[in-house]
């Protein structure tokens, strides 16, 4: 057996670039890659945490011109009861999200109706992603927002605000033709134009792609809207339709795969009656089934791949101005695209930042680039520019948090 080659590395006062020795995620035997759709109970409490962030920076700086302390990602979705039927079902006992965390709720003498937000923000999200979701039936909102610790409030109070956390995030670029066609399974499952064609596929649906050389196995679980469905017979035709639409709209897009096939509801069970079928009222499983919790779905770029390393970060409902868990694990994805895109002979390209709370966050502990590359390409070459992207991102954060602030990126 080789010895372990040693990286090389070249290194400034704040960015280390250094080569990997390890085979490209696109060239390695096996991969894995799975994303969890908007209906999944996980991603309706990470994008519901996040919109209520969203909510709040335009409330603080509407009233104040500035976003005020808060981090709204500890939240818990508890599954209710439901009785799913042919032809239609009910539900016994309604969802409960609990919103916990922080959040300013009085500033300088002023009030900030906090409760109000939240309430206003969680059913216009069900009116707007969940189509059979009725907030006032279907779902309890338990608010445990409270007010933020003096010290960590008083960042804001500073002329340079610091990071919140001493935290770590990692990104990389480019997406796999796995990883790619993952995102594009749901997406399209989730479409307005998939929904008019087939109206009982509930929004609750998720896609695990496990690849074996250069053949793609697509797994997905999605739910189907009782109401929609008349008879046994109907479902298993529709999902057979369903499997059917979907590789029509994937398979011209494939480049380096062979084959894709694709498997729906595995679970069922032809001769188990309505048991052995998918079945939810409110087509999500968070009914009756599963329960959803922040920061246990998808990663920032909106995928779960097992060969990629992550961090543990819930980037959802953080503070995008001071949290580093937030923006880091937004921004280094941002930054491995760019080096990928402008930097040419890279194969792939993973960006690190940690910070140390309380010092300014476009001044981390740690920034370290790790690339992989073709033949002809050396670190000497690619790490001056390398360096010069990342340093060029640093000196634009406080730009990127105010994109955040906007509600102008998705975060899972």
């Amino acid at each position: 057996m080789n010895a372990p080659q040693r990286s090389k590395s070249i290194q400034s006062t704040n960015v280390m670039v250094e080569q990997a020795y390890h085979r490209p995620v696109a060239q390695q035997h096996t991969e894995i890659v799975e994303r969890k759709g908007l209906g999944h109970p996980d991603t309706i409490c990470d994008t519901i945490h996040e919109q209520i962030s969203i909510a709040l920076c335009h409330a603080y700086q509407h009233l104040f011109g500035r976003v005020l302390h808060h981090n709204i990602d500890k939240g818990l979705l508890v599954a209710g009861i439901s009785e799913p039927r042919i032809g239609g079902g009910r539900l016994l006992e309604p969802m409960r999200l609990v919103i916990g965390d922080r959040a300013t709720n009085l500033y300088r003498g002023t009030t900030i109706d906090v409760d109000e937000i939240v309430l206003d923000t969680v059913r216009r999200w069900c009116r707007d992603n969940l189509r059979f979701v009725e907030f006032d039936r279907h779902l309890v909102v338990q608010n445990e927002l409270r007010h933020g610790s003096l010290q960590l409030s008083d960042i804001f109070e500073r002329v340079t605000i610091g990071a919140n956390d001493t935290s770590a995030a990692v990104g990389y670029a480019p997406l796999t033709e796995t990883e790619q066609m993952v995102l594009e399974a749901e997406k399209f499952l989730n479409s307005s134009d998939f929904k008019q064609q087939f109206p009982e596929s509930g929004e609750d649906v998720k896609v695990m792609g496990c690849r074996r050389d250069r053949e793609l196995e697509l797994t997905v679980a999605m739910a189907f809207v009782d109401r929609h469905i008349p008879n046994e017979r109907f479902y298993f035709d529709r999902k057979m339709e369903i499997r059917s639409c979907l590789e029509n709209h994937l398979t011209p897009k494939m480049r380096a795969m062979d084959r894709i096939a694709i498997a729906v509801n595995t679970l069922d069970d032809p001769e188990r009656g309505p048991a052995g079928m998918y079945l939810t009222v409110l087509g999500t499983s968070a009914e009756g089934a599963d329960c959803g919790q922040v920061g246990r779905g998808n990663r920032a770029n909106g995928l779960i791949a097992l060969n990629r390393p992550s961090g543990n970060e819930a980037a959802a409902g953080k503070n995008p101005t001071s949290h580093v868990g937030k923006i880091y694990s937004l921004l280094t994805h941002r930054i491995a695209e760019d080096i990928h895109q402008r930097v040419p002979g890279l194969s792939e390209v993973y960006v690190w930042l940690c910070s140390r709370i309380g010092s300014p966050i476009d001044q981390p502990m740690m920034a370290s680039v790790q690339v992989t590359m073709d033949t002809n390409t050396s670190v000497r070459e690619i790490a001056a520019p390398a360096r010069e992207i990342v340093e060029e991102h640093l000196r634009g954060i406080t730009d990127f948090s105010a994109r955040l602030a906007q509600g102008n990126m998705a975060v899972c």
